[in-house]
Formats: C-alpha cells, sequence, structure tokens
C-alpha cells in the first residue's frame, strides 16, 4: 500500500499544472506536439519505461531518476494493463505552467480505456526543446 502512494506521489509529482496560460505556438505547433506525446506514451505502452524515460525532455529527466520514474510506472500504470482506447480530448498551448521554467509546452489530455481501469484521462504534456524537438515533460494519469 505505502509503494502504491509513493508511486502515485512520485507521478503527481511529474505532473505539470493544467492552470491556463496565454497561449503560444500555432496549430502546427501544437499537431507537431501531439504527434510527440502519441510516440512517447507507445513507448510507455509497450512498457518500455526506462526508454520512455530517456526520450523524455531534460527538464523531466532532471526532475526524476531512471530508477524512480521505473519504479513509479510499474508501481501505477503497468496494473492498468493495457491500453485499449485513447482518445484525445483537448490541447492546450501555454508558456507558462507551476513549477516549471517559462517555455512553449503544450498540455494534452486524452479519454484513455485501460484493460483494469475503464475510464482514466491521461495528461501529457510536452515541451519545446532548444533544438525544436517536443519532448514529454510531464505524465499524468487520473
Amino acid at each position: 500500500m505505502m509503494k502504491t502512494a509513493l508511486a502515485r506521489s512520485s507521478l503527481a509529482i511529474l505532473a505539470i499544472g493544467l492552470l491556463r496560460a496565454p497561449a503560444t505556438g500555432s496549430g502546427t505547433q501544437e499537431i507537431a506536439a501531439l504527434q510527440a506525446a502519441r510516440a512517447w506514451l507507445a513507448i510507455v505502452d509497450a512498457g518500455s519505461y526506462e526508454e520512455s524515460w530517456k526520450t523524455a525532455a531534460g527538464y523531466f529527466r532532471a526532475s526524476v531518476s531512471k530508477e524512480q520514474w521505473r519504479q513509479a510506472m510499474e508501481g501505477v500504470r503497468k496494473p492498468l494493463g493495457n491500453a485499449l482506447t485513447r482518445e484525445l480530448i483537448g490541447k492546450t498551448a501555454v508558456s507558462e505552467l507551476p513549477g516549471a521554467p517559462d517555455g512553449q509546452y503544450v498540455v494534452i489530455q486524452f479519454k484513455t480505456s485501460f484493460e483494469n481501469k475503464r475510464n482514466a484521462v491521461e495528461t501529457v504534456t510536452p515541451m519545446l526543446e532548444d533544438n525544436g524537438s517536443w519532448l514529454v515533460a510531464g505524465y499524468f494519469i487520473n
């Protein structure tokens, strides 16, 4: 029980707040962020948690160690089972998020059905890196 609470806490720490901020970027940027989020989720769905950490944004990797991430995912994501469906709920471009450096982010929410949790909401937050690529900086399952 304590381990599950710790894993949930770890995921909650990684979650980036959803407070609205001034919009940044264009529709093209949001599409690129959405593609990055879906590609990253495919890695998570495959159970490749260490790989998902390696391919996340530098901000993400600086916030949690690879081992902490693996343990959190093993404790929280893995028990949900396979993702059966994932439907985009919405995406919002923001430049400011609580507890995160200013930058370009897209907060993306999916309605997801897992084998062991039929109604979940996944929030994936890619950020624009200095090299122009979108990489995931936050992930939360509710």
